[in-house]
């Protein structure tokens, strides 16, 4: 399919890092509002090349990352969504493309090719932003990549990224203050020869681990925007009081769920309170959490299935989205299916349950289309809009998820 697109050049060799100079003033002046303070761990004598893993809440960890990394270089990865209509730039400043959730062999080329250049190699290893402010699953393979490349293992996790612009509602910028980041050697080079990958891997997820509604709490920062729920019915896509899914609804500092009524208020302190009766979950992760519970029982019972009939863009390269027109999307116990037409031609494409331990999703993508689910070949990306009244790709990413760590315990 889509036999006359130039796809883009994932073989291309990264670009070591120009316009630092840049960096050097926007960094500090897009960091100094939130007065974000970086404490540094184990990193006296740590020195380029090494391997950074961050977590990943929004675009402000890029301006984070660069503060904390200042005045070294360093490479990192991006989809290949950040590179439309401005791949010079990406790449001149230091990016790598990936489709997501693939295994691309030519980025291992790329990683090592940074770490030859004697720089900093940066990877979100969750591989999109949390929807919730807490860590999404972080492959082990990253502990077995610090082991191939010798050299040390650093991570930097930021707190308070998400609550000044949650995934669930980027269009709001928080004016926060207060923010922090831990730039942290995990291992260094001598240690990372010695230990096992698990014993890395141990370290890493450790490091990385964050809540940052349990830290704003920790923090006793207010947050005093009047509209601070809007979007959170996003994730929080079931009501725990009637169990109906699809039908929670949000307003300024509200949540509510359109089925049974029952209100919850999100106060300063972003902490659930319902209007009437008991507050099943005051903390958002948990509520969360409790509908992934609830995904992994149908998944047990045999029973997660969702069709749905949906719009495809597609992104062979980083010039434009093509428009397939409307095809149908598939997820069961199996993975995902994707029907379409392509100048006419019927095609199907499948992404295995064992394939894919998670999946990319987005809320108003583009604030165009709504929420979509990107799914990812080695050639090609698919946007992929469903065209139901009710639905929700939190639950779809949820099973993916679920339905990876189902299949491997069994």
């Amino acid at each position: 399919m889509l036999d006359n697109v130039k796809r883009f050049d994932m073989k291309k060799p990264p670009t070591r890092q120009k316009l630092r100079f840049l960096m050097k003033i926007i960094a500090p002046l897009k960091t100094k509002p939130h007065k974000q303070v970086i404490h540094r761990v184990n990193m006296e004598g740590i020195k380029p090349p090494y391997l950074l893993l961050g977590n990943h809440n929004s675009y402000y960890d890029l301006m984070v990352l660069e503060r904390a990394l200042l005045p070294n270089r360093c490479n990192y990865i991006v989809a290949i969504d950040g590179f439309i209509g401005r791949e010079g730039l990406l790449r001149s400043i230091g990016g790598i493309c990936k489709r997501k959730f693939t295994n691309d062999m030519n980025i291992l080329r790329h990683i090592k090719t940074v770490i030859n250049n004697g720089d900093i190699m940066v990877i979100y290893p969750e591989a999109r932003y949390s929807l919730c402010g807490t860590k999404s699953i972080i492959p082990e393979s990253n502990a077995a990549l610090a082991k191939f490349l010798k050299v040390p293992l650093v991570t930097l996790t930021t707190h308070g990224d998400h609550i000044i612009s949650p995934f669930y509602n980027t269009r709001r910028v928080r004016k926060l203050k207060g923010l922090e980041a831990t730039l942290q050697c995990i291992a260094t080079k001598e240690e990372v020869e010695k230990l096992s990958p698990e014993e890395l891997n141990e370290r890493t997820q450790k490091a990385l681990e964050y809540d940052d509604y349990a830290w704003l709490k920790e923090k006793g920062i207010l947050v005093k925007d009047n509209d601070r729920a809007i979007g959170l019915e996003k994730v929080l896509y079931q009501c725990p009081h009637c169990l109906t899914e699809y039908e929670m609804m949000s307003g300024g500092t509200f949540i509510k769920c359109n089925h049974c009524g029952k209100v919850w208020n999100v106060n300063e302190h972003l902490e659930l309170v319902a209007e009437d009766g008991d507050t099943e979950f005051s903390h958002i992760p948990d509520w969360y959490e409790w509908e992934r519970s609830n995904v992994k029982k149908e998944i047990e019972e045999g029973k997660y299935s969702f069709s749905t009939p949906v719009r495809i863009d597609a992104l062979p390269n980083a010039k434009k989205f093509i428009d397939l027109g409307m095809g149908e999307l598939t997820h069961d116990m199996n993975g995902f299916k994707l029907k379409g037409f392509d100048n006419g031609e019927p095609f199907e494409l499948n992404w295995p349950t064992k394939d894919n331990y998670s999946v990319h999703i987005e809320y108003e993508y583009l604030f165009k289309y709504g929420d979509c689910v990107d799914l990812n070949t080695l050639n090609d990306t698919f946007y992929i809009y469903p065209k139901c009244d009710k639905f929700s790709v939190t639950k779809m990413s949820l099973a993916c998820e679920e339905l990876y760590k189902y299949l491997n315990k069994k």
